[in-house]
């Protein structure tokens, strides 16, 4: 049998290269018990590869079972693969048999391979190795002769990166690697494609068929299709139900069609962005605390100094509480914040006028630090004049209560 033979007995359109060498490798693993990955975008047609592997193999005459493995529930997808005894948890009420004993001798397909669970991906490799498995509930080993054919849309090795499927069984399964290519990539059999499917539905629904004018085929092949042979379909389907007119013009076209012909509008973000997000939040958080905590010392400050203090301070503190205070004078009401080049800088801008900040790398962080020290300096002065009375220092230092409790609890005053 050749490849236009195949294409013919399973309704495959097209005559691009790589779906030609798509369905040549589905013809020459066949014969053999090879395992195979079918790797392809979703709605690319990924579901009929195994359909031929099977119908032109010694197993055609035996069981053929299709498995959405992201369609079955994790607590479940053990029991509907391997089976399960009478009593083996709540609900099993009989015996039951599971995908790989009822088809013994013959083809599983396991469409989403990707989105089975990490402790069933084990017992599919004992499966694929020795060709034993054990049913939920059972003890009992028992012996299958199944060929598996997976298929997925994701990219299986930044799976195993990310710890989502076992690296082991990937290389079990991809023995023969099957690629169908996206519909973009195959441009030369879209229009074909699209009368096959006006004929369908034309035959369907009992309406002439809808034709494409030049301006609108040009336009159709133009397209993106992220959906691909799935997209295409529900989109001939729409326009044979739904437009009167059976000559489809560019602007008929276009109402069912984006604009411009690519992808819908997203937004695109690298893989960093949610984290770096993550931690300009937290930064934003931090800089209004240390905001409302300067607000809190420069009324300290301001009260101690307006009362002339009867806390003693040094040479050295007396001068920079002064310096602090006049500081803080021209602290920022609010901040701004700013990203360039992936990376933020921050620029410290005092200006009386317009009550800006903006923060930039290469501020030293020790001033920071020495303001917090002085700070528990202050509170800790201020709690041995008092004996330790947290409401009398608090009425001291100008700040409530609650706010010294919990700066008492922030420097770990004893």
């Amino acid at each position: 049998m050749d490849i236009q033979s195949v294409k013919q007995r399973f309704g495959i359109i097209g005559n691009s290269p790589a779906l030609n060498r798509a369905i040549d490798i589905a013809m020459q693993v066949a014969p053999t018990d090879i395992s195979v990955l079918i790797n392809g975008e979703s709605g690319t047609g990924k579901e009929v590869m195994p359909q031929i592997i099977h119908n032109l193999s010694h197993r055609k005459h035996s069981k053929y079972i299709a498995v959405n493995c992201g369609a079955i529930p994790e607590g479940t997808i053990d029991s509907e693969f391997f089976g399960h005894e009478k009593g083996s948890f709540t609900g099993a009420s009989e015996s039951r048999k599971g995908y790989f004993e009822v088809a013994n001798g013959g083809t599983v397909f396991l469409d989403e391979i990707a989105e089975m669970p990490l402790l069933t991906q084990v017992r599919l490799l004992r499966v694929l190795e020795t060709g034993e498995f054990i049913k939920v509930g059972s003890s009992k080993i028992q012996k299958t002769d199944v060929r598996i054919v997976a298929a997925t849309n994701k990219d299986i090795p930044t799976e195993i990166d990310k710890g989502k499927f076992r690296e082991d069984l990937y290389y079990r399964l991809n023995t023969v690697p099957i690629i169908l290519p996206p519909l973009r990539k195959r441009k030369e059999d879209i229009v074909l494609i699209f009368r096959k499917f006006t004929v369908d539905f034309s035959d369907k629904y009992r309406m002439p068929p809808i034709f494409l004018e030049e301006d609108a085929q040009r336009y159709l092949v133009s397209h993106e299709w992220p959906g691909n042979i799935r997209q295409l379909r529900n989109l001939v389907e729409q326009m044979s139900v739904i437009e009167k007119g059976r000559n489809i013009d560019v602007s008929t076209l276009m109402k069912y069609l984006p604009r411009e012909g690519s992808r819908l509008p997203a937004v695109i973000q690298k893989d960093h962005s949610s984290s770096d997000m993550s931690e300009r939040e937290i930064l934003f958080k931090v800089l209004f605390d240390m905001k409302n905590d300067m607000n809190q010392l420069k009324g300290l400050v301001a009260d101690l100094m307006k009362r002339n203090s009867s806390i003693s301070l040094s040479d050295e503190n007396e001068a920079f509480v002064k310096n602090m205070s006049k500081d803080l004078e021209v602290m920022p009401k609010r901040y701004e914040e700013k990203a360039k080049n992936d990376s933020l800088e921050y620029e410290i801008l005092h200006d009386e006028r317009n009550d800006d900040m903006q923060f930039h790398s290469h501020e030293e962080v020790e001033e920071s630090l020495s303001i917090a020290d002085k700070e528990k300096e202050l509170i800790i002065k201020a709690l041995d004049k008092n004996n330790n009375r947290r409401k009398k220092a608090a009425e001291e230092l100008g700040i409530s209560e609650r706010t010294l409790y919990r700066k008492i609890k922030e420097y770990d005053i004893p």
